[in-house]
């Protein structure tokens, strides 16, 4: 089982490489669960930690196994949990797991931001502490960035950090917290200077979720589901080891991790969401399922072509993707390049389910009951929870703005 670590030190060799998609298929094949091989609802999605419940043992066989090849993390140095997987390997073992529709083990904000964020950013220590155990599901973090009164505008954040001589202490609130009742520990951008430009005075901090000084409130959504929440913080206490960066310099770490949020977001680095909407399976084939099928197609003209033009955009946006990695050095271009995919990939996803709400109709409205299946009443709550998925990581608007100062150089 061992032998596939040689060729992560071997190069990309097309040899190599092709030995490498021979035993990584293998291995799939004998060690994904039948269960796992299927889109996890977002209520199904394994975050890990201390208060991970798993109601399938697959999940946690699936999560366990993976880990010990390092591929919760795959391009993760083996030394902090990861694989140490070349962008080739990396690509080479997303597409194998997609050809049998191999789930993700386990996601959440220690991979896709956190965990990419202390690489670039940590200290020895801070690596050695965090990421081994995120990479095993042992500890599950959530992001503390918005405030009631900073949403956009985020260096406006007033969350107060003081200096208590041997430790940090922090008073203030956060909101939209997501997963914050699950985690173990936040990561957050707070006020250590007041007297200075607003984007001059704040830290980036780690702090322990279990402890007196910190409460949280889950907000109930729409879709029924209560992903966000209300976090205070009363004389919480932050150790100062876990200041990551430079004391009142944390503005740019924490741009640096929105890149690595969106980079996920769209799909482009191991803590990606692929597969996240896509409950019901094949666009085309739930078309049929509900519509009806004429000499082998959606019966609809016009759903048929905004079936056809939904899934050209997803290819084209995908074969873009997968240059982008080839081209970066790291495989994520965690670069202001991440808001144009990040833009497309939520803009394409909820373009999908307004499709396949159109070809089911009622059915995909229901909440409860027995006049609808277990997967529509998934696909009712998809549906609405999708409509965050143009806000995370910063809004559309947000995304576009960066897109045309950043990345296309217009005037303000």
């Amino acid at each position: 089982m061992l032998r596939i670590i040689k060729y992560v030190e071997m190069g990309d060799r097309m040899d190599t490489l092709k030995n490498f998609r021979q035993e990584t298929r293998s291995w799939l094949s004998e060690n994904c669960p039948e269960s796992m091989r299927e889109p996890a609802s977002e209520d199904q999605i394994v975050g890990g930690g201390s208060k991970q419940q798993y109601d399938n043992p697959d999940k946690k066989l699936w999560l366990d196994r993976m880990a010990v090849r390092g591929w919760t993390a795959p391009t993760w140095p083996k030394e902090y949990g990861g694989g140490g997987l070349t962008k080739q390997a990396f690509m080479i073992l997303q597409d194998e797991m997609q050809l049998i529709n191999a789930r993700a083990p386990i996601g959440g904000m220690g991979f896709s931001m956190i965990g990419p964020t202390l690489l670039d950013f940590g200290t020895e220590e801070q690596k050695a502490e965090h990421l081994p155990k995120i990479a095993t599901g042992e500890l599950r973090w959530c992001q503390g960035y918005s405030e009631p009164g900073a949403g956009s505008d985020l260096a406006s954040l007033q969350t107060k950090c003081d200096d208590e001589g041997d430790y940090f202490r922090v008073n203030g609130q956060k909101v939209w917290t997501s997963g914050a009742q699950y985690a173990d520990w936040i990561f957050a951008l707070v006020r250590t200077d007041p007297q200075v430009p607003k984007h001059d005075g704040i830290s980036f901090v780690l702090i322990d979720m279990n402890q007196p000084g910190v409460t949280v409130n889950p907000i109930k959504l729409i879709s029924g589901n209560s992903p966000f929440c209300e976090t205070f913080f009363e004389d919480a206490r932050c150790e100062k080891y876990n200041l990551v960066g430079q004391l009142n310099r944390g503005w740019t770490v924490g741009k640096r991790l929105l890149q690595h949020e969106r980079s996920s977001i769209s799909g482009l680095s191991g803590g990606g969401r692929r597969g996240r909407y896509d409950t019901l399976g094949s666009l085309p084939e739930v078309a049929k399922q509900y519509l009806g099928e004429m000499h082998g197609k959606v019966a609809d003209v016009a759903v048929r072509e905004a079936v056809l033009k939904n899934q050209m955009n997803n290819r084209a946006f995908g074969l873009t993707q997968r240059r982008a990695m080839q081209e970066s050095d790291t495989g994520g271009t965690p670069t202001f390049l991440t808001s144009l995919f990040k833009y497309y990939g939520s803009e394409n996803q909820t373009e999908r389910l307004e499709i396949q709400l159109e070809a089911m109709g009622s059915q995909a409205l229901g909440w409860e009951g027995d006049a609808f299946s277990d997967l529509e009443h998934k696909l009712t709550r998809t549906w609405l929870r999708s409509k965050a998925s143009t806000i995370a990581g910063g809004s559309s608007e947000v995304q576009l703005n960066i897109i045309a100062k950043r990345v296309l150089g217009l005037p303000d």
